[in-house]
């Protein structure tokens, strides 16, 4: 979820012309049915198929755990193995058929394991992050719907600097405190760390409408049908950011009770 959309995935180089092979140009110059090509309607069903799937491999993390097992091996093995996926795919979009169900499922064990950890020390947490993560999104659609933001050049440019300024910050501090008893800012439930995780949750939030806005553009430009796929895979990642980062933010503020 990294790049102009904040994601590899919604880049306009992958939603162009330039994205698709010179054979594929020359049959989707042929094509007559336009039920081959990408729609708005086809990628919201396939993002509301992979939001399945992953609810229900988090599931069986999420089992795991009120059962006593260890769930790390399998949350981590999934955070790994979805991450692989979603590099494979920003190299091939054509897989995305495959990968994005994939991504999906392996990505789902992390959520439900990592969910459940949450919900443990924080009773009530994950239905308040879920439901902050859906209203998010539903009003961010709205926004972008009916034109109110407008995604704009400079809009882009500002929200993906703010983007890798904030994944330059995790990855030092990560760095940094393993090697040092340095503690980064952003853990704990100080103001100031409070405040981080609502800046990171807006820049989130801000990235949705570069997702809406490719996918948008992927569609006026006629892609392949796996396109759908793609971009809803692309669109996944995001929403699983900021699911993670509203459980964050939940958790300082219910610490602080």
């Amino acid at each position: 979820m990294i790049f102009n959309s904040k994601n590899p995935f919604l880049s306009d180089k992958r939603f162009s012309s330039n994205a698709v092979s010179k054979a594929e140009e020359v049959h989707h110059a042929q094509i007559i049915d336009y039920d081959q090509e990408m729609s708005v309607s086809g990628t919201i069903n396939k993002t509301a198929i992979l939001f399945l799937i992953l609810c229900a491999s988090s599931m069986v993390t999420w089992w795991m755990f009120f059962q006593g097992m260890n769930i790390m091996p399998v949350a981590l093995g999934g955070a790994i193995i979805g991450f692989i996926l979603v590099l494979i795919s920003a190299f091939k979009p054509q897989a995305s058929s495959y990968l994005a169900p994939g991504y999906a499922l392996f990505e789902g064990l992390f959520i439900g394991g990592i969910s459940a950890i949450f919900e443990m020390k924080f009773p009530g947490i994950v239905i308040n992050a879920v439901a902050a993560t859906l209203v998010t999104f539903l009003v961010c659609l709205g926004l972008y719907k009916f034109k109110i933001v407008k995604v704009t050049e400079q809009f882009k440019s500002v929200v993906v600097a703010a983007t890798l300024a904030i994944a330059t910050y995790y990855l030092i501090s990560w760095v940094v405190s393993m090697f040092t008893s340095w503690q980064p800012v952003h853990y704990g439930n100080s103001m100031m760390s409070i405040g981080i995780s609502v800046f990171v949750i807006i820049i989130a939030a801000l990235n949705l409408f570069l997702d809406f806005d490719q996918i948008e553009k992927g569609v006026q430009q006629r892609m392949p049908k796996y396109m759908e796929w793609y971009g809803a895979m692309g669109l996944m990642i995001t929403l699983v950011w900021l699911y993670i980062e509203f459980l964050r933010l939940l958790s300082k503020l219910s610490s602080k009770d």
